[in-house]
């Protein structure tokens, strides 16, 4: 499915793995100030802080998966499936469809404390976008460079939680995720000392046995425990191109070959793309499963007054560089 994390150096940054099966025609879409969002309950956005993210286009409206405002916030959804529950549209409150939450918070917010607020008003609905997409269930990470939390809307309503750890996966909800750590807090970066017997002359015979253990698998709360013990243990300078290089090898800890998650027969999961934005600068960078090459985008080449939308499609083949 997918991963999300965040990670501070002198900058701050936040990115996510997307894993499916099949591609929507995903684009990196900057949205200027001036573009107007129409949501389907309350109105229009006119004026709102320009952002750049991942996105399907629809009728000329970007369905962001994950994105960074001009201030710095970062947001992303992943998928939530059979916890998600949304509800149809309440009088008295900011009735807000899934496909519609993340425009909503990165348009008005500059920090994490204002989407806090904003979310405290709202009811995400159970409104499709259109007949051929249906409602996706999603929960979401929010995060700046100061804190993060992770927001999922249940059959309790909808839950706001700190995320210390600046990482999510998909299932089992998010209190769960956070839980499981637990069962690894012996893992460490460090050579094992023996614990098991003083009697017994052990020793370790190979680099990295701290981290036995370390879950392996595909699913998502191994995948959410193995980017955390990436991403709190990494170490890198604060250059951008170290840095950068340090959250795709983050990521780098969760990706999904073609053949190893088999959905249907003949169908895989595979990891479609990885992001890594550069929240402070906003540049987004990005690879894909056949182009591991790192592309960016940087929003502020683009004319962020305007009213269109500038698109630009993955490139999803690499080229190898001949040395010789």
């Amino acid at each position: 499915m997918c991963t999300a994390a965040t990670y501070k150096t002198k900058d701050f940054y936040f990115g996510r793995t997307l894993d499916y099966e099949f591609s929507y025609g995903e684009e990196i879409v900057v949205t200027p100030r001036r573009y107007p969002f129409h949501f389907r309950e309350m109105g229009s956005m006119a004026d709102h802080y320009a952002m750049i993210g991942m996105a399907h286009v629809e009728e000329n409206q970007p369905l962001y998966y994950d994105a960074v405002n001009e201030k710095g916030l970062g947001m992303a959804g992943l998928n939530f499936v059979g916890n998600a529950v949304y509800r149809r549209p309440v009088r008295g409150r900011e009735n807000i469809t899934s496909f519609e939450f993340i425009p909503w918070i990165l348009g008005q917010c500059a920090a994490v404390r204002e989407a806090r607020a904003l979310i405290d008003k709202i009811n995400l609905t159970d409104t499709p976008f259109s007949d051929k997409l249906p409602i996706a269930q999603l929960h979401w990470i929010i995060s700046d460079c100061r804190e993060c939390i992770t927001v999922e809307a249940v059959e309790d309503g909808i839950k706001v939680y700190d995320n210390p750890v600046g990482v999510l996966a998909n299932n089992p909800p998010f209190a769960e995720q956070l839980f499981a750590l637990n069962n690894y807090m012996h893992l460490s970066p460090k050579n094992p000392r023996n614990l098991f017997s003083d009697r017994l002359s052990l020793h370790a015979y190979s680099r990295g046995m701290g981290a036995l253990g370390l879950p392996g698998d595909l699913s998502s709360q191994s995948r959410f425990v193995r980017a955390a013990f990436a991403k709190m243990n990494a170490v890198s300078g604060d250059t951008e191109s170290e840095s950068v290089s340090q959250f795709f090898h983050i990521l780098g800890a969760v990706d999904q070959q073609r053949g190893c998650c088999e959905v249907e027969d003949g169908k895989y999961e595979i990891t479609i793309y990885t992001s890594c934005c550069n929240a402070d600068k906003g540049i987004y960078y990005y690879t894909t499963y056949d182009n591991h090459q790192i592309t960016a985008v940087d929003m502020h080449r683009e004319q962020l007054d305007g009213v269109m939308p500038a698109r630009y499609p993955m490139l999803a083949r690499g080229q190898v560089r001949m040395q010789n």
